[in-house]
């Protein structure tokens, strides 16, 4: 009888390695004939001690297992560390430089003064300001007691430094607002602007006078100023709106469109303005001593991103289905010839020209190419995929200092 028990529970117990040790051990004792009530506890305190030391045993192995585990996972975290922290080299001429700021931001202007190019700032949405002393490589955030106002939270749209002395800067924003510097930034003053400013100030020129700066609005109005932005004298005599009134009759697609606004507002270093409406179905442009802005078709049927000019002379035409347009005749502004370019769909949102003759073009989800042929061929710049952004603008100071703007606080730093 007590054979058959053993029997059973030993086949009972082969489930497991553990279990059948365990059974087997009881099993083979309780095979021999009845003990007293003293060595059956001792039986069950044997049975138990086996038991608890394979227990332990087994949660050695257990552990062990689970420390080889994690020590494999610490390999793989660390190599994907090391991955991670090549990821601020974007290419071997472009590096991602790291912000104090928060990811929402959107850079929209650098500038640095002329005399010193390691002295700079950089400006952007949410009131942001950052200083640099050593050419870009770090900023540090500035608060200007002359921008706070009571439910206020700037957009700085644009920077200028100029001067006799090149210390004379200028700040503009929205809402309409205007900082002035003459000491490169140690302190701003603001400026009061007329409430009846017509639109939004958007670009900011500091001219090498001392006092003298000329600024942009969103609709067109162009001011200059000789007193440090005390008054102003408006450069063009006719609004926009008036022109186009006067003009649509003449053939200028998509005026009747116009939603009283310009995307895009750029300055040749000869005093010459191209602007691309709201909606991207025409341009303007205005010379110096043109008393109203000159309307033109766009190049293209797909409408405008962006437009800017050449340093050779000529504009730069870029449509939002990722085309790109030269115009290599400065008599005449609306005849472009679309560069082999192949975008792949990605928007081109500026074209920056290194002094060298080298050309860079960004936009929208890192899109980054390089052209060293005048823009005959283009390479893309595969590191660009991995930046998390778009790409607004392109500034150069010099041949060997050179800025990439973005949103989500992104600014490249040229190293090539």
């Amino acid at each position: 009888m007590m054979t058959s028990h053993a029997r059973m529970v030993s086949g009972r117990g082969c489930q497991t390695t553990q279990g059948a040790r365990t059974m087997a051990l009881h099993a083979q004792l309780c095979s021999r004939r009845p003990a007293p009530a003293a060595h059956r506890r001792e039986v069950r305190r044997q049975v138990q001690a086996r038991s608890h030391a394979e227990e332990e045993n087994a949660g050695v192995k257990v552990e062990r297992r689970s420390m080889l585990a994690g020590l494999a996972g610490a390999g793989v975290l660390a190599n994907a560390g090391g991955a991670e922290a090549k990821t601020d080299l974007v290419s071997k001429e472009w590096e991602v430089v790291n912000l104090p700021l928060e990811p929402e931001v959107v850079l929209l202007d650098i500038a640095f003064e002329p005399n010193n190019p390691d002295h700079g700032f950089l400006l952007g949405t949410k009131q942001t300001l950052l200083e640099t002393m050593d050419g870009g490589k770090t900023w540090k955030k500035r608060t200007l007691e002359a921008a706070k106002d009571e439910g206020f939270n700037y957009r700085f749209n644009s920077i200028s430094f100029g001067g006799a002395d090149g210390k004379e800067g200028y700040i503009v924003g929205k809402p309409p607002i205007l900082l002035h510097t003459s000491n490169a930034g140690e302190s701003w003053e603001r400026v009061p602007l007329n409430a009846k400013l017509p639109g939004t100030p958007v670009l900011i020129t500091a001219l090498n006078q001392e006092g003298q700066a000329e600024m942009t609005t969103d609709v067109g109005a162009i001011y200059v100023t000789s007193n440090a932005g005390l008054l102003w004298k408006a450069a063009v005599q006719e609004t926009v709106d008036a022109t186009l009134n006067r003009t649509v009759s003449s053939g200028i697609s998509g005026a009747s469109f116009y939603t009283g606004q310009f995307s895009s507002v750029k300055r040749s270093p000869e005093g010459k303005y191209v602007a691309v409406s709201s909606r991207g179905n025409f341009y303007m442009t205005w010379e110096p001593g043109q008393t109203y802005w000159e309307p033109h078709n766009r190049a293209s049927a797909r409408r405008l991103q962006d437009m800017g000019w050449r340093p050779q002379g000529g504009l730069w035409l870029a449509t939002r289905g990722g085309d790109l347009f030269f115009n290599n005749d400065a008599s005449n502004l609306e005849n472009f010839k679309q560069i082999n370019f192949g975008a792949r769909g990605y928007g081109i949102l500026d074209v920056g020209f290194q002094p060298d003759g080298t050309l860079w073009a960004a936009g929208g989800s890192g899109t980054l190419y390089k052209s060293v042929d005048s823009g005959k061929k283009w390479k893309r710049v595969k590191g660009g995929d991995r930046i998390p952004g778009n790409l607004y603008a392109v500034r150069f100071i010099s041949e060997k200092q050179g800025y990439i703007l973005g949103n989500a606080s992104i600014l490249l730093r040229y190293i090539g």
